[in-house]
């Protein structure tokens, strides 16, 4: 009897130590020129992820310009909201819940962080456009009952030069969006974004720079974390809210910490150790926190046999050993 009793309490105690339940355990579905099969499915649900980000996109010509393309006949399917329903769809089929993130592409991949007007009429023409935009995402969200929605990624200027606009967009989702809100910041922007309160989650797009090794270790890198890690926690009680990565992800490549956030097209060596490291750092610096919600991982392509590889040096995990070690992971969580 003593000895039931006892492993009863073991088992309760495991149970409320654990702090890993209900994380978002998330991979960022890129968006396709094709529409989204079981077999894209698959390889998702075998990583354990319970989560998937869709990602429709709009474009803008330069920096300056205020028009915002998008839902045309000229984008890949998965760009478009017939598209990103497909996606979602079979999604929530496979019992995988949803985050709709729309993003913006800047012509040739300029940083959109830097997106800025240059008079009144053009910021009024650009928040027309980019409200329009987003609404026609918010709406598609709660139409296909996706559990988060994501207002807008790394637009940090667009953000301090029209807060105004910015709170009364929220307003506007929340008119028609029922779900919970977040908005994807860039690392160096997030403790400046202002709306914070206003939102569900705080989403940060974590590329932080941990450290100049070729390939750092573990703890090398658990070690960058910690002054990042503060600032979060910080803004995280604050403001009352949970913190969610709406990205994460590290290339395979030497130096993948030093700059996490490249996307050029250098030829550092592949380095896949570095890779696994770096995934095996943010886990075990951040899943057991329960300020911390969890996160997709970038990037995650939808031909699952055809992408990553040992000698791809970019950020996909897929068929690489950092893809084991997200299984393991979102196993346990």
């Amino acid at each position: 009897m003593k000895q039931g009793i006892l492993f009863l309490f073991c088992l309760l105690q495991l149970s409320c130590s654990s702090q890993f339940v209900g994380k978002i355990k998330g991979v960022s579905f890129v968006a396709s020129r094709d529409q989204v099969t079981q077999s894209n499915i698959n390889p998702v649900k075998e990583v354990n992820a319970d989560h998937a980000a869709v990602m429709p996109f709009g474009f803008i010509r330069e920096l300056n310009s205020s028009e915002i393309l998008h839902n045309t006949e000229r984008q890949w399917f998965g760009e478009t909201r017939m598209g990103a329903k497909q996606y979602i769809e079979l999604l929530h089929k496979n019992k995988i819940k949803v985050m709709v993130k729309p993003q913006i592409w800047i012509w040739r991949g300029v940083f959109t962080g830097g997106l800025k007007m240059e008079s009144e009429k053009a910021w009024r023409e650009l928040e027309k456009s980019y409200e329009d935009f987003i609404l026609t995402y918010a709406v598609l969200a709660e139409e296909s009952k996706a559990e988060i929605f994501c207002i807008g990624t790394e637009l940090e200027q667009f953000i301090v030069n029209r807060p105004d606009f910015w709170n009364q967009l929220i307003g506007k989702i929340r008119n028609v969006y029922k779900g919970k809100l977040t908005y994807a910041a860039n690392w160096d922007e997030f403790d400046r974004t202002p709306f914070w309160a206003s939102l569900d989650f705080i989403g940060i797009d974590a590329y932080f720079p941990l450290s100049e090794a070729q390939t750092p270790s573990v703890e090398e890198l658990k070690e960058g974390w910690k002054p990042w890690k503060g600032k979060i926690s910080e803004l995280s009680q604050k403001v009352n809210k949970p913190v969610l990565f709406t990205e994460f992800g590290y290339r395979s490549m030497d130096y993948t910490a030093k700059k996490p956030w490249l996307v050029d097209r250098n030829e550092e060596g592949v380095n896949l150790d570095g890779q696994v490291n770096a995934k095996k750092a943010i886990f075990e610096s951040f899943w057991d926190e329960e300020w911390f919600a969890g996160g997709f991982v970038w990037k995650w392509f939808i031909n699952h046999e055809k992408s990553g590889g040992p000698s791809d040096n970019r950020f996909t995990p897929q068929n690489k050993p950092a893809q084991e070690i997200i299984r393991a992971f979102y196993k346990v969580y």
